[in-house]
Formats: structure tokens, sequence, C-alpha cells
């Protein structure tokens, strides 16, 4: 993955937008003004993460310095942990573009292997919170934990000279977290992964050939989604969602995401959604699929045509529920995605 000092875009990921916000290289010296900064991996950049980002960009305002977050890729359990490693909510141009969406000016993207894991907490705020982004002040969660065997904590910022604020528990019930979003979305519980993140579940791929199933032998063709591989995949089952084309343009779209099992045995996940409009050839564009709700899971049918009813009752579905959608007030809250 390429990432170079100042505003660039974010290679590998299938959709090249250049990002508004500066991304630091390793050494590379962060704005003449400072920082006031937060420390993370924000994977999903849920409503917890946002408040943190608001609270930065406040106060970064307030000093006259640059809004920064300083973020881990990959995931750190990924090199501590490898067996027990989340899939990530969102990829990492994703979570960029939120960043830049809150307001964050620069970033610093950790490259997170053998050396960072060893790293003790103090050297890491010598040599990037302070060296690298000679930083005022650090906003961080009141469980917040870094550097070697998670030794470093809030005390070791202050203890650099660093105004730190380290903010409460910040949720309904219960504190928003990456897992309980990770974990609503690997089920298809989209209601619960809305009230963590804020906004509606999305996935992205470019469109692939599959086996031609859907359009000869059914009447209902699809766009076969080639997704991230490190992404968590929605719980199987059918959604209906609106698709974001290259184009921009925006269509209803009943989604399924499952192995097939009317004809297939052990297949792989695949993900593909029957487009309800006129939209032409999609084979290598990049689209993205924004789930409204869930509507049934996996089935097996007596017949071919008992699927293709059930089908013709999605797309119906679909329609119904996309009548209702409001995609100013979506964009608002998730932002460009295409």
């Amino acid at each position: 993955m390429a990432l170079r000092g100042g505003r660039r875009s974010v290679a590998g990921s299938g959709a090249c937008n250049l990002l508004p916000v500066r991304i630091l290289a390793a050494g590379e010296s962060g704005d003449p003004r400072g920082a006031v900064s937060t420390i993370g991996v924000f994977d999903g950049v849920h409503r917890g993460h946002q408040a943190v980002l608001a609270k930065v960009t406040e106060a970064a305002r307030q000093r006259d310095a640059a809004a920064t977050v300083v973020t881990f890729h990959p995931h750190p359990v990924r090199v501590i942990d490898p067996l027990r490693a989340p899939p990530l909510i969102e990829s990492l141009e994703l979570r960029l573009k939120r960043f830049a969406a809150a307001g964050i000016e620069q970033v610093h993207i950790v490259h997170f292997d053998e050396t960072t894991k060893d790293e003790e907490a103090a050297a890491f705020v010598a040599r990037v919170v302070v060296g690298q982004l000679r930083a005022h002040e650090v906003i961080v969660g009141d469980d917040f934990r870094f550097g070697r065997q998670r030794g470093g904590d809030v005390a070791t910022l202050a203890a650099a000279g660093i105004d730190v604020d380290a903010l409460g528990a910040i949720g309904d019930v219960r504190r928003y977290s990456s897992t309980v979003a990770r974990q609503a979305i690997a089920r298809g519980d989209l209601v619960e992964a809305v009230k963590v993140l804020g906004r509606s579940v999305v996935v992205s791929g470019e469109v692939v050939h599959g086996d031609g199933r859907g359009g000869k032998e059914l009447g209902f063709p699809t766009a076969n989604l080639a997704t991230v591989a490190e992404v968590v995949t929605p719980g199987e089952g059918v959604y209906a969602a609106m698709a974001q084309l290259a184009d921009q343009r925006w269509w209803p779209c009943a989604v399924s995401i499952g192995r097939r099992p009317q004809f297939l045995s052990g297949a792989d996940v695949l993900i593909e959604g029957h487009v309800l409009g006129d939209v032409g050839d999609l084979y290598g564009q990049w689209v993205s699929f924004v789930l409204l709700e869930y509507l049934r899971g996996e089935a097996t049918f007596a017949t071919v045509d008992d699927l293709k009813a059930q089908m013709h009752a999605d797309v119906v579905a679909t329609e119904v529920i996309a009548r209702g959608w409001d995609r100013l007030d979506w964009q608002r809250a998730v932002g460009d995605v295409a």
C-alpha cells in the first residue's frame, strides 16, 4: 500500500480518490503549528470515535494547531496474536476519508509490525507524538493503552509534558466499540450496527464476472463484488440496499450475501446485488452497496420457480424500502463511499 507525505490517494483499495487530508510519511515533520492529536486504530470510526474527533478538531481550532490522528495499520492484533485478529469494519481508505470528513487535517499511519509491537510507550511518545507531531494536546478515551504490552496510558503522555484530555465512556447503554459494531455486522444485525456506527453499513468492491446464473437461469442479473479480503462480511442473507455506482448514480438494489445453497454445496460466500434499473455493463466498476434492511436468511427452495417467486418478492420489498430512503440524510452521516 503506497502511502507518501502530502495529500495523496491510497493505492490498492479499488477506488483511487485523492484524500483531502495530509498523510505524514514515517519521520516526516508535521504541521509547524504543532498538533492536537488522538491515537488509535479507529476501525469503523464509530460514534465514540466521532466524539473524540470532534473534540480534537475543536481543541485544534482553539490552539491554532493541526487536528491530527495517529492510526495503526494493519490492526495491531494481526501482529500480536494473528489467530485472534479481527476483520476490519472498513478499509483503510474509508477510514481516512472519514477522518477528513470529521475535519482532521493530517494523519500519521503507523505501520504496525514487530518493531512497533516491541517499542516502549515512552519511546513512541518521544519519537512520534513529541518529535514528529510536536503535539500540544492529546485527546483519547479513558481506557487508552499503547506501547509494548500495552504499558502506556494517559499518565505516560502527561509525563512527556503533553496536555491530556481523557474522555469517559461514550455510548447509550454500553460503550460504543468496534468489537460490538463488527459482531453486529457479522450477524446481519443492521439495527445494532447503525446504533454504534451512526450510519448505514456499506459493502464495496469491484464488479467481477460470476457464473452468470442470475441473469440466464433466474432472470435477475447480479453484480458480483470482489470485496476487500480483510474487511468483515455482513451476515448471510438477503438485504434491501441502495447501490452507488462509479458514476455516482444511486439505484435500489436487492443484495444477496451467501453460499447459494440452491445450486452449490460448501461454496465460498458471494456478495451479489440485483440493481433495479437499466445501468448497463458494470464489470470492472467500483460499486458500493448501502445496506438498508435485512429481509430474510438464505434458504433452499423446493423448485427453481419457488426461488424465482421469492426473489421477485425480495425485489418488491426493496423497492418499497428504497422509497423511504433519504440519500441526503445518509450522505451527511456517511460521506462519499464510491
